[in-house]
């Protein structure tokens, strides 16, 4: 990887503007988005639209962003749904649910409580600070979501493919996490008020399988309801490009669930060879790599058209940035070859990150920790400093930066794009909006903020 010095190249001096400077109306629109996130009441309904946010469970250790962090942020009473990011589905003969961190997820001790009292033994690590978290705020739900983009897909692929195989995986997954007996001796009831299933990616002999799946839980989240006469919530995640969502029947699939996470991101990765918006709203004529690019738009007329109710779409915001290195100074950056991914940066965007080796990375990093992405948090100490301007594509409606002395280009969401992206999902009459992922944001959750704010 090459690596640029960012400590000698970004002092340099910060342009104040840009070839294509932001209309006055966009620039208003901004400041009272940012005025709204700040003066409406935090408990203030979101006017029947749903509002999700995932939660990792593995990224506490060095963020230190933990449950009680949307306590102290104000979020915490405007989530509908708080989804824990995740447990696992296992592989082998016999698939069965399980929790991925033991140690993160309830034996910590040491993990803050949310309501200042101390846990009750044996429960503690974040779910008990989820269940402090309820106590406050009894109308949140939190959903726990099983599998994940890194997780090992063969055990979804094992168990869909028998009636008997999916109806053992169900009960599993029911047993473990809503009737919360999540280990030995530890139990955690009323916990998860349902499941947002993410297996990442059906291939196409999973088509069929992966209905009859949802199906399954639906059916035995049912019938747990006469017994208790509780609610539970089905979901699944679903992505955001053709390739991908082609092996999943939309409209059954969507039949069996009370609305879908769709991805509102990855239209461009880290692994691209031509810089790209990774978040846009619309396609724009003027996009060199329109054949074989995408946006939010083409994934909600592709998903409204095969039979998903808009009421059941949920647009997923990232809050987090994509970059690369090596970039010509040609259009600010966007659609040029470039040589590498970004390299981590210090929260602070002052320097790289000296040792970013996630098993003892060097204090003060971006939390990520991963070449190619910024949080928002580390991205908003960059705007329009240490050589890198903003510049924002109105056409497309998504954010950039790009310092012309390292080359280095990201794409994100601002508040200017938020602005925008929720009043599509009000003209659109979309379910509503989530974020990837909690502890991205800044401390005051200003991004987030934003997209509450819009949703109004």
């Amino acid at each position: 990887m090459m690596y640029i010095d960012l400590l000698n190249l970004m002092g340099g001096f910060v342009m104040t503007g840009s070839e294509r400077p932001r209309p006055i109306q966009v620039a208003l629109l901004s400041l009272l988005v940012l005025l709204g996130c700040y003066c409406r009441s935090e408990a203030q309904p979101n006017h029947g639209k749903i509002f999700g946010a995932y939660f990792e469970e593995w990224g506490t250790h060095y963020s230190g962003y933990n449950i009680a962090d949307l306590e102290k942020s104000g979020i915490a009473d405007q989530l509908t749904y708080l989804i824990y990011a995740f447990g696992n589905v296992t592989p082998g003969s016999t698939p069965t649910c399980e929790v991925a961190d033991p140690v993160a997820a309830f034996r910590d001790p040491a993990v803050p409580s949310v309501s200042g009292k101390p846990y009750v033994s044996p429960l503690y690590g974040n779910f008990g600070a989820i269940l402090e978290l309820k106590q406050l705020h009894p109308h949140l739900k939190v959903l726990i979501s099983l599998g994940g983009q890194l997780g090992n897909a063969s055990g979804w692929v094992t168990a869909s493919k028998t009636p008997a195989g999916r109806a053992a995986l169900v009960a599993s997954c029911i047993n473990t996490f809503v009737k919360g007996n999540v280990a030995p001796g530890v139990q955690a009831r009323n916990l998860f008020d349902g499941f947002n299933i993410d297996w990442e990616f059906p291939s196409a002999a999973d088509k069929d399988d992966f209905t009859a799946l949802l199906k399954e839980f639906r059916a035995q989240l049912n019938d747990l309801t006469k017994t208790t006469h509780d609610k539970y919530i089905l979901s699944f995640d679903s992505p955001a490009l053709q390739k991908d969502y082609v092996n999943i029947d939309l409209k059954a699939a969507a039949a069996q669930v009370d609305f879908l996470t769709i991805d509102g991101y990855d239209y461009a990765g880290p692994s691209d060879k031509l810089t790209n918006e990774a978040s846009p709203l619309y396609e724009a004529d003027n996009n060199p790599l329109r054949a074989q690019s995408s946006s939010i738009d083409r994934t909600v007329k592709a998903y409204l058209g095969a039979g998903v109710p808009a009421s059941k779409y949920l647009m997923g915001f990232p809050l987090y940035a994509v970059g690369w290195t090596g970039v010509p100074d040609v259009n600010h950056g966007l659609y040029q070859q470039l040589k590498d991914i970004s390299p981590v940066l210090l929260a602070d965007g002052s320097s790289l990150c000296p040792h970013p080796d996630k098993a003892s990375p060097s204090p003060g990093c971006d939390p990520l920790l991963a070449a190619g992405f910024l949080t928002y948090s580390t991205i908003e100490n960059l705007i329009n400093k240490n050589g890198f301007v903003e510049w924002f594509d109105a056409t497309r409606v998504g954010a950039t930066l790009y310092n012309s002395a390292a080359g280095t280009f990201y794409t994100y969401d601002d508040p200017t794009s938020v602005a925008t992206k929720t009043a599509y999902i009000r003209k659109n009459k979309l379910g509503g909006a989530y974020v990837w992922v909690l502890g991205q944001d800044d401390a005051n959750a200003s991004l987030t903020k934003a997209i509450l704010a819009g949703l109004q």
